[in-house]
């Protein structure tokens, strides 16, 4: 054979490997970015097949390890982690300083597993918060709103657009964060919660509109839990209600699919939580492994339709750092 027809027989072979590993990887990727609506220019569409292909292979490299959770493609899986950081975490510095709760754990045994979702009419579904670092308005309002139910029957969604609008007053910094426990003590001095019908998302940060007279869900008094105390998030939840709590997200976290997350990279010290969500439950998995359940504020095609379990008894984190729920005042 010929060296021209050695080079043409190569970049055949060639083509042919190329086509075989990047073809089924563009019919992916089309078909993900017509799931989540994406639409790119051609420029911006390479840079994010890269990043999106670059993600699979850490998604299908995790699950072929030995985890106790599952990796899978999401709505940020074309994103990096520096701009999904950007975009859906708290950016502002947010040190939680509670140490010394309110909280007091009663005596008694509690049950192995809990799940306000299959108590009632107590959870309000999964919200998206979209762009925005508004994730501690998510779980305010998700704890409050089922604080009421639970108090009244009655679940109602409430508004995270006034938290973000109104609350800068009391630490908080809108779409790029704030703390569930300072929202609790924005509403308890504001004397009011506008429903989210009223006051509606918006995902970018507005003036405030708060109206007295629309005010749906009132704060009595904020109960934060001594930070680190685990045992006490576990009696608040068994005992009374749903309990928010912030921890450190790192790029794995991004990408979880189902299972009891983990994590070897992630801080757990106050000065380190990045997201809030709120617990709904616990349990134990199979293996004996505690968890949590865990409310987020990404949509309901993210994780478990919304929800994510993680790690129970280790301050896997920083989940334990600062956790409060609100006293209801009906």
């Amino acid at each position: 054979m010929s060296s021209f027809s050695q080079c043409l027989a190569d970049i055949s072979s060639l083509y042919i490997d190329l086509r075989n590993k990047f073809l089924p990887l563009c019919v992916l990727y089309l078909s993900f970015i017509g799931q989540h609506n994406k639409v790119y220019d051609a420029e911006q569409y390479y840079h994010r097949f890269q990043t999106f292909t670059e993600n699979k292979r850490i998604i299908d490299r995790h699950n072929a390890g030995n985890h106790s959770f599952t990796m899978g493609l999401n709505q940020f899986s074309d994103m990096t982690f520096e701009e999904f950081r950007k975009s859906f975490l708290l950016t502002e510095p947010q040190n939680c300083s509670v140490t010394k709760g309110r909280h007091v754990c009663r005596n008694g045994p509690l049950p192995k597993f809990v799940d306000w979702r299959t108590k009632g009419n107590f959870v309000t579904p999964v919200k998206d918060q979209g762009r925005c670092g508004s994730c501690w308005t998510f779980s305010t309002t998700g704890c409050l709103e089922s604080v009421n139910a639970i108090a009244t029957g009655k679940l109602i969604p409430l508004s995270e657009q006034q938290l973000i609008d109104c609350s800068r007053h009391f630490n908080n910094y809108g779409c790029l964060g704030g703390l569930p426990s300072q929202a609790f003590e924005y509403i308890k001095y504001n004397k009011g919660l506008m429903t989210e019908e009223d006051y509606p998302y918006k995902g970018f940060d507005d003036t405030c509109h708060f109206e007295p007279a629309l005010a749906a869900a009132f704060v009595l008094d904020v109960v934060n839990i001594t930070s680190n105390d685990e045992k006490a998030m576990v009696d608040a939840v068994a005992r009374l209600n749903p309990v928010t709590f912030s921890f450190d997200v790192t790029d794995e976290f991004m990408h979880y699919r189902e299972g009891v997350y983990y994590s070897t990279r992630c801080k757990n010290t106050a000065d380190k939580v990045n997201h809030a969500v709120l617990a709904v439950g616990y349990g134990i998995d199979d293996s004996g492994t505690p968890y949590w359940i865990a409310k987020n504020s990404w949509g309901a095609l993210w994780g478990k339709d919304g929800y994510f379990l993680i790690e129970r008894g280790k301050n896997m984190c920083g989940l334990a750092t600062c956790s409060s729920y609100p006293l209801p005042s009906v």
